[in-house]
């Protein structure tokens, strides 16, 4: 008998909006005469699964079952929403209650990658290169002024917590732009990093595990054409040239490689990351910025780039990430 297999999509957050366009890339992927699959919208409004004849079948949230008939239990979850509660640990948390495997990161790790200081402050502890930041707290707001004492200008300001570079901005000088970048970011989140920019050339890898051994996929270099790589310049064609595999010097694409092997292992991870650097040149070495657990699926979504790259299907690669969940 075929496993069955719920991928859940949607999310509570504007990101849901990602979410879908993932959703069309990994079922147009999915093996099905390997599994039985059952997509899972979750979304503010409830728990269903859209059946073909148009219904809204209502999960039971006390055991994530659906009933056709029958009542239909899962052997594994594919995870694809971005943002809450998909990847910020959420409903990880929940599926480990229920001792339901899932095909990202655990709980823990879920929750602290989304959240950006706690990322940088993990890896800095790791040894990992990060950039210096500041963290403010809405209830607890810093000054400018005391910003602008605590670190060297160019920085980013941006939502601690959340993904797509929504509510980003780059503050090039202090100004009365930063206290208006922060007022920005705080509209996304109640907390908020203040980063200072690393100069060099962007790199984004993606990561995952597959029998036992981590696997680093040919990564991208990013360049924007805006100033820097925000939620307009990652989702609108034409603004941003996304080079895979990046060329690059094999000593600096081995030292990008390991550094993402070594964040795989520090934070613990399962399935399919993807860790953006900056890779600065005077210093020989990648900066870690973030680690995103739940990467983009669409057809143009750098992951899918790289698995192509590197000669994967992207049916046997989520035909894997399924095999790992169900190894669990």
């Amino acid at each position: 008998m075929k496993p069955n297999i719920a991928f859940v999509t949607g999310g509570y957050s504007g990101e849901s909006v990602i979410s879908y366009n993932s959703a069309i890339t990994i079922q147009n992927n999915l093996d099905y005469d390997r599994y039985t699959v059952y997509r899972i919208d979750i979304t503010p409004e409830g728990w269903f699964h859209p059946a073909e004849d148009g219904r809204k079948i209502p999960v039971d949230k006390n055991d994530f079952s659906i009933t056709i008939g029958e009542k239909i239990r899962f052997d594994a979850i594919l995870i694809g929403i971005h943002g809450t509660p998909g990847e910020d640990g959420k409903l990880q948390g929940y599926f480990d209650m229920l001792g339901l495997p899932y095909s990202s990161c655990n709980a823990a790790v879920s929750e602290v990658t989304f959240n950006k200081r706690f990322t940088v402050a993990l890896a800095a502890f790791s040894g990992i290169h990060v950039a210096r930041s500041v963290l403010l707290i809405k209830d607890r707001i810093m000054s400018p002024d005391e910003v602008t004492r605590r670190l060297q200008f160019p920085v980013f300001v941006k939502p601690n917590n959340g993904g797509s570079s929504i509510g980003m901005s780059k503050v090039n000088a202090p100004s009365e732009e930063l206290g208006a970048a922060i007022e920005k970011a705080f509209r996304e989140d109640s907390e908020v990093l203040v980063e200072e920019f690393i100069a060099g050339r962007e790199f984004t890898i993606g990561v995952f595990r597959s029998k036992g051994e981590i696997i680093t996929l040919p990564f991208t270099e990013v360049k924007s054409k805006k100033e820097f790589f925000d939620f307009e310049a990652k989702y609108t064609a034409g603004l941003n040239e996304e080079i895979t595999p990046a060329q690059v010097d094999e000593a600096v694409a081995a030292k990008v490689r390991a550094a993402a092997k070594r964040i795989y292992q520090v934070f613990n991870c399962r399935g399919i990351i993807r860790i953006d650097f900056i890779y600065n040149e005077e210093k020989g070495e990648p900066f870690m910025l973030e680690v995103n657990t739940v990467p983009g699926q669409s057809e143009a979504s750098i992951v899918p780039q790289q698995l192509r790259a590197a000669g994967w299907s992207l049916k046997d690669f989520y035909s894997a990430l399924i095999e790992e969940a169900l190894a669990r």
